[in-house]
């Protein structure tokens, strides 16, 4: 069914009660964030509800215009048919007038149709099947894939009628997690994150050891921060690096932190380093300066952090991501070894002298 913006608002702007169907984890949930404003400002008398994942329930408690966010599982190892049904069931039961889907992969597809929303609209971003227009009766055009994401997701409200407002994120710790990170996270320290979703995203580590003992000898008093996600490769490798730094001055946050609680770490900090991952990103919608390591491959721009208090390294890869590419062979990427560790230290010194206190001042 075409979708005319004018009619589709007019007819939908008294909905009550709006689902958002977005299975995404950290960074994916991070950049949905502006358009959940955008519904909330254009439907200002509906509640709204979002069908995510476990972390990105965590992610929306840090956004007040959520109303509930309900968790699906997608943990192969953790995940039950039984638990996603009752999901199923329970979103079914309330009745919903209204839901958007932002990315239109499979998944999420037939998660949408099963809300039982009376209106169901998504955008075309995933693989297209004959059935996708049965279970989802209004699409809007396919977005431009080097647009940032968030905006993306902006522009699909946009071709449904909705005025757009300057994009937002106002992300909101809670006061228990503030307390918390003033007893592990010290005032204007550096936060490093050494992991990414793969391997062949992510700096050597030898490479991370000599960048911390060049910015050392700049900045001798300055604590650095390390974190990590549970998986077990990324907590050996963070531990690997602290063997090899084996200075008091770089500590871990502690293992089994919640996302309001590393946001609170990340207020505390005047810089943020690491690859493209959600920790990434969430230090950008939080405003915390951040240096940062990009492939140059698919629509990396749209992830890309953009403005005078973000430096990103991009290093050109003609690698794809399949299993026989180069650097997926090696299971490291070739193209980040070849970025200087004295020319990441002297990206966080600029960030650091420009920028005398933490950019959320969060807990001073």
């Amino acid at each position: 069914m075409s979708l005319d913006p004018a009619h589709f608002y007019s007819r939908t702007r008294g909905a009550r009660k709006i689902i958002v169907v977005d299975l995404g984890y950290l960074g994916d949930t991070i950049h949905l964030v502006p358009a959940l404003w955008e519904i909330k400002r254009g439907y200002s008398q509906a509640a709204l509800h979002v069908l995510t994942t476990s972390v990105g329930a965590e992610v929306l408690r840090l956004v007040p215009c959520i109303d509930r966010a309900w968790a699906v599982e997608l943990y192969r190892e953790k995940r039950t048919l039984r638990q996603q049904w009752e999901i199923v069931r329970s979103v079914r039961r309330e009745r919903f007038d209204l839901a958007f889907n932002f990315n239109g992969a499979d998944r999420t597809v037939i998660m949408t149709a099963l809300t039982g929303a009376r209106w169901r609209v998504a955008h075309p971003g995933g693989r297209w099947h004959f059935w996708n227009r049965w279970l989802i009766p209004f699409w809007t055009p396919r977005q431009e894939a080097n647009r940032k994401v968030f905006e993306q997701r902006r522009q699909v409200l946009a071709a449904c009628g909705l005025e757009l407002s300057p994009p937002r994120f106002d992300l909101k710790v809670d006061e228990a997690s503030v307390h918390w990170a003033r007893s592990v996270a010290p005032l204007g320290s550096v936060h490093v994150s050494v992991n990414s979703a793969k391997p062949t995203r992510e700096w050597p580590l030898e490479h991370h050891v000599e960048m911390l003992r060049s910015l050392w000898k700049k900045h001798p008093n300055l604590t650095v921060l390390a974190s990590s996600g549970s998986r077990e490769r990324e907590l050996l490798r963070i531990r690997e690096l602290v063997r090899r730094v084996a200075d008091s001055r770089l500590q871990l946050l502690p293992e089994g932190m919640t996302i309001p609680q590393l946001a609170a770490a990340l207020l505390r900090c005047r810089v943020h380093l690491g690859p493209d991952s959600g920790v990434l990103h969430l230090a950008v919608a939080l405003g915390v300066p951040t240096v940062s390591f990009f492939r140059e491959q698919g629509a990396y721009p749209s992830f890309m952090p953009t403005g005078p208090q973000h430096q990103v390294i991009s290093m050109p890869c003609t690698c794809i991501d399949e299993y026989n590419a180069p650097c997926e062979s090696l299971g490291r990427s070739e193209c980040f070894a070849r970025i200087e560790p004295e020319r990441v230290a002297a990206l966080i010194h600029e960030q650091l002298v420009e920028r005398a206190k933490p950019a959320g001042n969060i807990g001073a």
